[in-house]
């Protein structure tokens, strides 16, 4: 008889996690390993955030704060999501956890009975559906691909949409795609979810600073303000102001689940770092200009991303609207045979060809629902991109 809980048998460990974890153990032993897995920016916290930190530790803010958030965190969201989406929302209305995976698990739990729908699509970010598999719901996943723009369209989300379906998880712009919905889009689904009144929709909109070109950036509850009190807006601090170690991630949506969401916290983690909270109140409120500057670096990355892998046999990639990923499809290296003899056979075989001959750490796309693709983060140095893509470029052109 197994000591472990049955209910881990329905879940993976993070794929994204593991990369990275794998390419940070062959570095210490020596090997030449570029990382493209770590969905984080490899900018700096801004300097005005860290000393927010350091004053309030050296105010003695440093004790146990309210599972909801400390006061002055949720009144900066109360005004950011105000000033950026044209939401209005009062601080009893807003939740903060550490991170958003503590408050898409927060927000799972707190809604999800046996059974209950949750519709996906695929490519999904990997802890959507085992969150949901945790909170022993059931994913739906629908897959949506590159032709479409990696976006469900409203057809296949009416058609996905039953009785039991409780949820839909929205995330644009997108991980692992980068791809962004527009507003219409948003609004075609919205009307699809109008018709099915029992159906919430949680909205992460975790990269929503991170846009390129003429993208502009929409939340649902702002486009169709009747789904207002069915929505959960999920956002938070790790992407665009580069603080993915402080751990904080926050929600937006009715009272009565934002109450449910803080009852769970208060038996984990009680609440993220007061300290973190305390920056947080900073970077919400301060000086945003540094994410242009960071946006138009990863403009010029993701060009030569695009362009040096548009130059790999076998690979072909769409141009994302946001985030920091690209998607590639590399289905016509499926079926080749590597120099040792190997035939690849899936993208989780590419991605290990790559790893294993050219020390290249990305994501296989089957993490992400959605294959044959994997998932480059471009969130590195411009000279690790370009000789990671030198690599994959020969990488692919040795398979025959």
């Amino acid at each position: 008889m197994s000591f472990i809980a049955a209910r881990l048998s329905r879940i993976q460990p993070s794929a994204t996690i593991g990369v990275n974890t794998k390419a940070g153990e062959l570095k210490r032993a020596g090997r030449d390993v570029i990382g493209l897995a770590a969905g984080e920016p490899d900018f700096d916290t801004p300097a005005h955030i860290v000393r927010a930190a350091e004053k309030a530790m050296a105010e003695g803010k440093t004790r146990y704060a309210p599972a909801a958030g400390i006061i002055e965190l949720r009144e900066a969201i109360c005004a950011k999501l105000e000033r950026d989406n044209e939401l209005v929302y009062t601080p009893d209305q807003i939740t903060v956890g550490c991170g958003g995976k503590q408050t898409i698990f927060n927000a799972l739990m707190a809604s999800l009975d046996p059974g209950d729908e949750v519709v996906i699509p695929a490519p999904y970010w990997v802890s959507y559906t085992d969150i949901t598999l945790l909170a022993e719901g059931t994913p739906v996943v629908v897959e949506c691909p590159a032709a479409r723009g990696f976006k469900i369209t409203p057809d296949q989300l009416d058609k996905a949409i039953t009785k039991k379906t409780k949820w839909l998880m929205l995330n644009s712009p997108n991980n692992p795609t980068g791809s962004g919905y527009t507003r219409q889009e948003i609004a075609g689904l919205a009307e699809v979810l109008m018709r099915h009144p029992h159906v919430w929709v949680m909205t992460d909109d975790m990269y929503e600073f991170i846009t390129y070109d003429d993208y502009a950036f929409s939340t649902i509850a702002q486009v169709e303000p009747a789904l207002f009190d069915r929505t959960l807006t999920l956002n938070g601090l790790s992407k665009a102001y580069c603080m993915t170690g402080w751990r904080v991630g926050y929600a937006a949506g009715p009272i009565e689940l934002i109450k449910a969401m803080n009852k769970i916290q208060t038996q984990s983690t009680t609440s993220t770092s007061t300290i973190s909270q305390w920056a947080a109140v900073t970077a919400l409120n301060g000086e945003h200009g540094f994410i242009a500057e960071h946006n138009k670096i990863f403009k010029e990355r993701r060009d030569l991303v695009i362009s040096m892998l548009g130059q790999a046999k076998g690979i072909e990639c769409l141009t994302p609207e946001g985030a920091f990923y690209v998607y590639p499809s590399c289905a016509g290296c499926i079926g080749k045979t590597t120099p040792e003899g190997k035939k690849i056979a899936s993208d989780e075989d590419f991605v290990t060809y790559l790893l294993d001959a050219e020390g290249v750490a990305c994501v296989h796309g089957a993490a992400f629902g959605l294959s044959p693709y994997f998932r480059i983060s471009f969130a590195t140095s411009t000279e690790l991109l370009e000789e990671a893509s030198r690599r994959i470029q020969r990488a692919c052109a040795a398979l025959s």
